[in-house]
Formats: C-alpha cells, structure tokens, sequence
C-alpha cells in the first residue's frame, strides 16, 4: 500500500491508487476496482475504514500474521475522542475526557457559568510573580483543555455550557469545501498583534480550525485581515490535496469567505498597493490562489461570519447562532 522507499512524486503526476498519502504520512489509501479502503495509523493504534468488508477481514488477517493485534471493532473510543455512529452520520465529542479533567480539578460540582468571559475585559500580562504553588499543575491544566479544542472550537464557552459538545458529521451533506477567516485587530493589549481565526468545512461538516496570535503588528484592519487570509489559503491548499488523495476531489474553487472587502480587494486585483508593498511575500499566496482558480473570495456579513467566535469572547445570542451553524451539538442533551 506504500510507495517505493525513496519515492518522491512529480509535479502533476497521477498518484497509484494504493498509495501512502503525501499530505499525511500516517494515512494509506487503496483504490481499486470500486474497493476504497483507508488506514490511519497513530503509534500502535489504527483506525480502518472501507466500503468493503471482506477487504477490511483480509487486511486484519494481513495485520495479524506479522503483529500481535487487538480488535475491537466498530470505532467508539479514539485517543480521548468518543465516537457514536447512527445512519444521520457521525458524533464526536470528549465527555468522559472533560469529567476526568473536571474532576481532577475538583470543578465537578460546580455550577456552569452563562457567559465564558466577560465580554468587556481585556487580559493583559502581569509581571508580578505568579501566585501558584506548583506552576506545573497550571501548564499541565492549559496543555489538556488544548486537548479539548479537537471536538470544540470555541473551548472558553463550550466546555462551561455543555461538557457533552461535540462536531457531528452527516451522512447526507455535500463533500464541498468552504473556507472562513477573521481577525481580532491589534487585540493583544501587550503586542498590539491580531488575533487570526479560520475554520473550514466539508459540507455542513466542520473539519479544520485554528485561532492564533499574528507573527507581527497589521497596520490596518485590512492587512490583517489579508495576512490572516493568507494563513487560510495554506491551509484550503492541504485539505483541498488530502481530498484529492481520499478520492474526493474538488471540482470547483473553494469559496473562501471574509468580512473586510478591502482585504478582499487586495486577493482579487494583480494592480501593485501602496498599502501592501511592505508586506512579505507568503502573504500574496492569496493573490495567487485566486488567480490560479483555488479559491473565490465572497464577503460574508460579520453577524454571519462564522470564524468570529475563533477569535474573541462573542454574546450569548450570537455564539449559539454562529455555533448551531458550525455543525456542534450534543447527543447528550435534547436538541
């Protein structure tokens, strides 16, 4: 199922059906005849999916005859992640993982909070010593509820609503991709840097997200929403490749949502900027993708832009509305 040891493909070149995936070295992928099969390997743990059983039968015989092997069939517990099936599509959620944390930081009995943060406060750094007998138990606290924010994107307000939350794949949505970025500009009352958020879907299915501070200062709402589009496209360009090696490919530009139609602008006029002449070249990448037919840029209204709660403390009205539409529920609560 592998390539050639060594092999590296070329430009353009049409990939083996059987074929170590390029965007992730730990996915296989077998195409044939109408047979698909994927294996994604972690470590000693192995998730397998197919259309086919008695190919799914012979590769865990196959396992078996070189490693001790330990099935446990259908796919419910992953690396912390809770996985329910049912024919609408897939559940996935960290419940028993968030309990445990929870528990371990004697929070389990109290009451959830109605809003994550207050919406009027600005954290600043302080440089007094920081009171905490063991820093450690801090870090170790930051590193799992970073865990977290595998199942839910906007952890500061999710985790105190709903420890159940979690993405939901459906079985009947599209397999096309749509892409939103935003920005928080100059929010850090420290460095006075933007804060960038992007999240991208297959369908209605959210399947990639981040929120990240920028490299450095934007001088303007515009630039940073740019760079921030810029740090998308990178990100349309791996998932629209890792499609292509699952077999579902795009057939048509990734429409890339944005609320500043300056920035947007900016992607979609080859003219040189005054604005922009300072600013480094992996910014245009956007540019570029535009040009070459990766993504449509279209303006989103800023009250529908999605990404919004990516990237700074969003009312309660607005977070329900922007997260019912980011494919998040519960199966553990009444919808």
């Amino acid at each position: 199922m592998t390539l050639p040891p060594g092999y590296t493909a070329k430009p353009g070149e049409k990939l083996s059906p059987n074929h170590k995936a390029h965007t992730d070295h730990t996915l296989f992928v077998k195409n044939h005849k109408g047979k698909y099969i994927v294996v994604l390997v972690y470590v000693d743990d192995i998730i397998i999916t197919s259309n086919d059983e008695a190919d799914v039968t012979q590769l865990k015989s196959d396992l078996r005859s070189s490693f001790k092997l330990r099935d446990l069939e259908p796919l419910r517990y992953f690396l912390g992640l809770e996985i329910a099936r049912s024919s609408k599509g897939i559940s996935i959620c960290q419940r028993k993982y968030t309990l445990e944390l929870l528990e371990e930081t004697g929070l389990l009995a109290f009451q959830a909070s109605t809003l994550p943060m207050d919406p009027y406060v600005s954290l600043v750094q302080d440089s007094k010593e920081p009171l905490l007998d063991d820093p450690k138990q801090y870090r170790r606290l930051v590193g799992r509820m970073m865990y977290l924010t595998i199942t839910i994107p906007d952890i500061t307000y999710a985790v105190n609503r709903s420890i159940g939350l979690g993405l939901f794949y459906s079985a009947t949505a599209d397999l096309t991709l749509t892409a939103f970025t935003d920005v928080d500009w100059g929010s850090c009352k420290d460095s006075r840097r933007s804060t960038t958020g992007f999240c991208m879907f297959l369908g209605t299915s959210l399947i990639s997200w981040k929120s990240k501070k920028q490299s450095t200062v934007s001088m303007s709402s515009a630039e940073s929403e740019y760079r921030a589009m810029g740090v998308g496209v990178k990100e349309i360009q791996w998932l629209v490749n890792l499609l292509t090696e699952l077999q579902v490919p795009q057939a048509k530009a990734v429409a890339f949502f944005c609320d500043n139609t300056a920035a947007i602008q900016i992607a979609n006029n080859d003219v040189f900027h005054e604005r922009t002449k300072h600013l480094e070249m992996d910014c245009h990448k956007v540019r570029e993708a535009v040009s070459n037919g990766l993504v449509k840029t279209l303006h989103v209204k800023t009250d529908q832009q999605l990404a919004d709660v990516l990237i700074k403390v969003v009312q309660p009205g607005q977070f329900h509305s922007l997260i019912g539409k980011m494919g998040l529920n519960s199966i553990y609560m009444p919808s």
